[in-house]
């Protein structure tokens, strides 16, 4: 398991991509199509199986088909099925699993919702796990087991008030995990939840340190993992210029180096403005916001805000050397540079990592998004 792969999905075209780690380039392979648009995947931690969330539904969609897929990871990196789709009742928005991989567990945002199901010694999915019936805060974007093992964190990031509707808040929904099984725990919510819309946690590697992206509110919040997640213990911007956010800013992924020296947030924007009878991009940050992390607290701080080179970085993931970074950018715009008009397309932008935490850009394959996003990508060793 020394080489690493990229894979990025268009709609249901799920296309592999080999990473040189040293020359920082991809070189595209192979593409499989999914039974439905690829929503987000997760690695087994020791068997080459790759467990794919697929939906036909999407932003403002929810769809009607929707699947759990194992896939095989060859020693190429090319995928494979591995045994049959298992139907889902909704829209899977995210797919993570234990360490040891012993269970697959789902989130889902309409209606926010968990499940959880048995892995196979061979890798293939088993029986779903009944839970008890439990009411998740609005909007569920995530769901993942802490390092200890013993507890699940589903970050619901609620929603803006609209369209004379009240803001619904979010919460952070913390679970006992034991043999598949949820059982309740604790809800955080900071003022209510009002004015806190979270979506993505990651775990510092040797700390009891939990980072999150607040979407909502374009931030990154730090809390603590001891026997009760407490925090947040700060709550800092992802921008910028936050004094004056532009509509369609959005925080998204969340991901701390394998070093544990630095946490990563995408900043995404795809908003536009009418110029001349078109419409073009408003000028919001589409940016990698880089912190570095205080080593006795924890504590982020800003060290940089690199531009992705294209529109709505809904995924990024960094190698697992931690030497590369690669971001997915979901769609395409017209872009206003004084007089000139470019149109910037969707793709992927590789970076490379310094040892300062710092990235440095290489170069932006771009993807044909006219039919389809790019709407995850994530990369694996095999």
């Amino acid at each position: 398991m020394n080489a690493v792969s990229v894979y990025a999905a268009v709609g249901p075209e799920f296309t592999q991509f080999s990473l040189d780690v040293a020359g920082a380039t991809l070189t595209p392979r192979a593409t499989v199509t999914m039974p439905a648009g690829v929503q987000y995947a997760w690695r087994h931690d020791r068997l080459p199986v790759l467990y794919v969330a697929c939906s036909d539904g999407g932003l403002g969609k929810t769809g009607t088909r929707h699947f759990l897929c194992a896939m095989t990871i060859s020693p190429d990196g090319a995928l494979a099925p591995l045994g049959e789709p298992i139907a889902l009742r909704w829209r899977p928005v995210h797919v993570s699993a234990d360490t040891p991989t012993r269970f697959v567990l789902l989130a889902y945002n309409a209606p926010s919702g968990v499940t959880v199901f048995k892995v196979n010694p061979d890798g293939t999915v088993g029986d779903e796990v009944e839970q008890d019936r439990f009411d998740l805060a609005c909007t569920a974007h995530q769901v993942m087991v802490t390092p200890s093992g013993d507890r699940v964190i589903v970050p619901g990031r609620g929603n803006d008030a609209e369209h004379g509707r009240p803001e619904d808040p979010g919460s952070i929904e913390t679970f006992r995990f034991t043999d598949g099984k949820l059982s309740r725990h604790r809800r955080i919510l900071p003022d209510g939840g009002f004015g806190f819309g979270p979506r993505h946690v990651d775990f510092h590697p040797t700390q009891p340190w939990m980072y999150l992206s607040i979407e909502r509110q374009n931030q990154l919040a730090l809390f603590d993992l001891g026997d009760e997640v407490s925090g947040p213990r700060c709550r800092v911007t992802t921008l910028v210029n936050p004094q004056s956010p532009k509509p369609r800013q959005l925080a998204g992924a969340c991901h701390v180096h394998p070093n544990g020296k630095f946490v990563y947030v995408s900043n995404r924007a795809d908003g536009t403005v009418e110029h001349k009878g078109m419409r073009v991009f408003n000028g919001a940050e589409n940016t990698i916001a880089v912190y570095e992390i205080d080593p006795d607290s924890g504590l982020p701080a800003l060290i940089q805000a690199e531009d992705t080179r294209g529109m709505h970085a809904r995924t990024f993931a960094i190698d697992p050397s931690g030497r590369v970074l690669v971001v997915g950018s979901m769609v395409t715009r017209d872009l206003l540079e004084g007089d000139t008009m470019r149109n910037v397309p969707g793709g992927l932008s590789v970076f490379r990592i310094g040892e300062d935490g710092r990235l440095g850009f290489v170069r932006k394959i771009d993807i044909d998004v006219r039919h389809a996003n790019v709407f995850w990508m994530g990369m694996f060793r095999h």
